[in-house]
């Protein structure tokens, strides 16, 4: 699929929930979304209350969703859930899906010990990665993927100029910036990690749908 199309089918819901409408409508952690369109693969990173939001997830939730998630977040959801950790590699619905940490480096609130994930997946022939609560991390370099969703707000994840390290490091063909404008961070935050790759990384900002 050509990558612009594919940003085309990509919806910012807020925070760091972000929706594909592929062949398999994908869904990352919902959290106060207003738009509420079922999905097919539910896939949640960590059971911090703004990502793991099992009312939010009940929203978009069908009887054949299947939810990919953390032990700890496992507990909190209803459905068919598949719990994996880091490391884990899986097929649901078409979509190939490899599982990888996501943790603090210089603060404490998401610890490697505490197994929180990131998510490479393959939709549509586009390797997508979101990266959910992290510092920039060693195994970023290891990537290899078309379109990455990073954090950028500091405080509980990585700001803005270390997401743009990070970003150098993955090397997507598109970077789409996330985690702002809800809790911490705000857009000033994505035009400072947008402005700094300039001719370096496309980076798209997307709206938020309400």
């Amino acid at each position: 699929m050509d990558l612009k199309e594919a940003v085309k089918k990509i919806h910012w819901l807020g925070h760091d929930a972000i929706r594909i409408d592929g062949s398999t409508v994908v869904l990352i952690d919902p959290f106060q979304i207003s738009v509420t369109k079922p999905a097919d693969l539910i896939m949640v990173s960590h059971d911090h209350y703004d990502h793991n939001s099992p009312e939010d997830v009940a929203k978009i939730q069908k009887k054949d969703s299947v939810i990919v998630t953390d032990a700890a977040s496992a507990k909190k959801l209803k459905g068919e859930i598949k719990v994996v950790a880091p490391g884990a590699t899986l097929s649901v619905k078409g979509v190939e899906i490899e599982v990888g940490p996501a943790y603090n480096t210089n603060k404490d609130f998401h610890p490697k010990a505490a197994g929180m994930l990131s998510f490479v997946f393959k939709l549509d022939g586009v390797r997508y990665y979101h990266a959910g609560d992290t510092d920039f991390i060693p195994e970023m370099k290891q990537l290899d993927v078309d379109i990455a969703f990073l954090p950028v707000s500091g405080t509980y994840v990585m700001t803005a100029d270390e997401a743009v390290q990070a970003a150098k490091a993955i090397n997507p063909k598109i970077a789409i910036p996330m985690h702002y404008g809800a809790i911490v961070g705000s857009e000033d935050d994505a035009r400072k990690f947008k402005n700094a790759l300039e001719g370096q990384i496309e980076v798209v900002i997307l709206q938020k749908e309400t």
